[in-house]
């Protein structure tokens, strides 16, 4: 239970976030009325990040100074796709304490221990799409943990989180059309996973394309990863490494793709990539031969 009560007289911060060059800076507001300015309403539908974060009604206008709901779903709606990395595990309470902030006497700010965790885990994902995490989330405007806002989790639930496998950003691998199997061997050889696929693309309601793994993996060479969170590894890794998905999936139809990789240090890498066709004689006898095969 992270909420508590916070303290009644504290300077307003106002931040826009930037990411993937959606966003632009707002100024800080400085003078805001918390009391008299601000309404309850409830969290709508729509804005689904922000639902199941411990409470049901935020107050608007929000920290960002948004005072539609309308400005509310388009600004968060914008930060949907950082959330799909999984960069941190509260890097959506996070942003919904200042896209929609609990409905208390006053506003409750994340704490500064927050803002740095979330800041040093996302900031390279944000990086790796050419942004810069923003100034207006600089975390020395919030307040610091000895005050009342919300805390960030234990250093030993930090430790557990980073102790995980997590995609980082990479140089994208070759998409490759497989024509002997023996070079789709040595792929495997060369690597400690390797898993089949099923990715799509579809078109967001912001006009760019949403990556998805449909259905279940399956393992090839399952190596260091564990059953019950690849699905979800190679889902993060398509959402960080968004211009490798660009390159990889051409098509709006679900295509099966067979990713090499290997964990180095706690990273998910992806070094190969091969194109799965339905008769592709050369792949089928290679994930044959795999079981039997030695390096």
């Amino acid at each position: 239970e992270t909420l508590n009560t916070c303290k009644k007289k504290k300077k307003m911060f106002s931040a826009t976030p930037v990411f993937f060059g959606l966003c632009s800076l707002l100024g800080l507001v400085q003078g805001f009325d918390i009391g008299l300015s601000t309404k309850c309403v409830a969290i709508p539908r729509e804005l689904d990040m922000c639902h199941d974060v411990g409470y049901s009604e935020m107050r608007l206008p929000n920290l960002l100074r948004d005072t539609s709901m309308e400005e509310v779903l388009r600004k968060a709606g914008q930060w949907q796709q950082l959330l799909q990395t999984g960069c941190h595990p509260q890097a959506r309470l996070f942003l919904c304490s200042l896209f929609a902030p609990v409905c208390l006497d006053t506003f409750l700010h994340p704490c500064r221990s927050m803002c740095v965790a979330v800041r040093d885990s996302c900031a390279p994902v944000v990086a790796c799409h050419g942004q810069s995490w923003p100034e207006m989330l600089n975390c020395d405007r919030f307040p610091a943990d000895e005050d009342m806002c919300l805390a960030s989790i234990s250093e030993e639930l930090e430790l557990y989180f980073k102790a995980w496998p997590r995609p980082t950003c990479q140089g994208c691998p070759a998409l490759e059309e497989p024509y002997l199997y023996k070079r789709v061997l040595e792929a495997f050889c060369d690597n400690n996973f390797a898993v089949k696929v099923k990715l799509t693309k579809r078109r967001t309601n912001f006009g760019d394309h949403d990556y998805k793994v449909e259905g279940r993996v399956e393992f090839i060479h399952q190596g260091a990863l564990l059953l019950y969170n690849t699905r979800n590894l190679i889902q993060q890794w398509l959402h960080i490494n968004e211009n490798c998905a660009q390159r990889m999936i051409h098509t709006n139809r679900p295509t099966h793709y067979v990713i090499a990789g290997e964990i180095q240090d706690g990273r998910v890498v992806v070094h190969r990539v091969f194109h799965w066709h339905k008769k592709d004689a050369y792949l089928i006898l290679a994930t044959r031969k795999w079981r039997h095969h030695k390096c």
